[in-house]
């Protein structure tokens, strides 16, 4: 792979994982839609102002209203981030089921950091996983939506999915959690933290009153995240038989993170969020940081999928909590790609994804009679 080949190549591991970060929809795209719910109170009592949660939806509520799936994305990403499951005849049909893909706050569309009017940029309160769900749930609310056939999600998606099961344990027939964890590791909270302090050095960070991205800081956060914490070194290996071959990569690994133009500010923002996640520490079930009593509090069924050597959400913790849920399967996805893998990188793994999402759900609803 040479030249422009490994430019395309990398452009299209970049938006596959980025899922298009805050990027305006498409021809032939749902439209975005904002529910503006005001002023949000936070987990830790402070409020965000004003907020409203950005989605799309794909297909039609039944008149039972029994046939919803919710979607729920990962850092830096938007509702576009699971697309590839998305879609006549993949996992989540909208010929079947009625798919509200959100938005997280922070995300740039949802209420950000780099939108808010009233606590733009730094101003903005700190916010957790929990408070995402929050959103959602009260979007739910707005819809009429008591029920949900599942909850799906990838990397933060998967801990926000896995969080769903555990706040609202009786709303959800299913779980399809990706690359989850239910408590953030230490070494994911050295990637981000690594992401940050990048950001934060370059001197056009300005302490994050910025007038453009920093991009110094953008092309390094890069290498961490996109580079070396989103792969894996048997998979860098085997793309490039001549090992020199991996620098114009990189190089367009961070042309493709610019290209995208997520804002330094959510990163962080999100990226805190990220790290502080445990869903032991959910708010009046007395868990007591016990990430494992959560997991088994969960009453729906779950699927868990990832690949080995991810490096970011580590392989072992959806293993971990496969054996932990009463009900719940676990699928590895046979790829070299690490946390990648989780993404539409490679058809492969897309195939394996919605064939076992596929299965799933036709268990969980009997083939769709639960729906009628």
């Amino acid at each position: 792979m040479h030249g422009r080949s490994i430019l395309c190549a990398a452009m299209a591991l970049v938006l596959s994982v980025a899922a298009g970060a805050a990027q305006a929809s498409g021809p032939g795209d749902p439209p975005h839609q904002r529910y503006e719910i005001g002023d949000l109170k936070l987990e830790s009592g402070e409020t965000i102002k004003d907020f409203a949660i950005s989605y799309v939806t794909h297909g039609t509520l039944n008149e039972k209203k029994s046939n919803a799936i919710l979607m729920v994305t990962a850092i830096s990403g938007n509702h576009h981030r699971i697309d590839f499951m998305i879609g006549p005849g993949k996992a989540l049909d909208p010929n079947k089921y009625f798919i509200v893909a959100t938005d997280a706050i922070g995300n740039g569309l949802s209420t950000s950091p780099s939108n808010s009017k009233t606590q733009h940029g730094t101003a903005f309160p700190r916010f957790m996983i929990r408070d995402m769900v929050q959103s959602e749930w009260l979007l739910l609310q707005h819809l009429g939506i008591t029920h949900l056939v599942a909850v799906a999600g990838a990397s933060m998606g998967g801990m926000q999915t896995l969080q769903w099961g555990v706040s609202h344990p009786d709303t959800m027939d299913a779980l399809i959690a990706i690359t989850p964890m239910a408590r953030t590791t230490a070494w994911s909270i050295a990637v981000n933290e690594a992401t940050r302090k990048a950001l934060m050095a370059d001197a056009a960070f300005a302490d994050g009153k910025y007038e453009h991205q920093p991009e110094k800081g953008w092309r390094v956060r890069a290498d961490i995240l996109n580079v070396l914490a989103t792969h894996t070194p048997d998979g860098i290996d085997a793309m490039f038989p001549n090992p020199l071959d991996v620098l114009p990569w990189i190089d367009a690994q961070e042309a493709g993170v610019l290209k995208i133009g997520f804002d330094a500010n959510d990163w962080i923002a999100q990226s805190w969020a990220y790290d502080r996640h445990n869903i032991g520490d959910t708010p009046g079930l007395n868990f007591n940081g016990d990430y494992l009593k959560a997991l088994r509090s969960i009453k729906a069924k779950v699927l868990l999928m990832n690949a080995p050597g991810d490096l970011y959400n580590p392989t072992d913790q959806a293993i971990e909590a496969s054996k932990v849920i009463s009900d719940a399967r676990y699928v590895q996805i046979p790829s070299l790609l690490g946390h990648t893998a989780g993404s539409a990188a490679k058809a492969a793994d897309v195939e394996v994804m919605n064939r076992a999402a596929h299965e799933f759900l036709d268990a969980v609803t009997d083939g769709g009679r639960k729906l009628q």
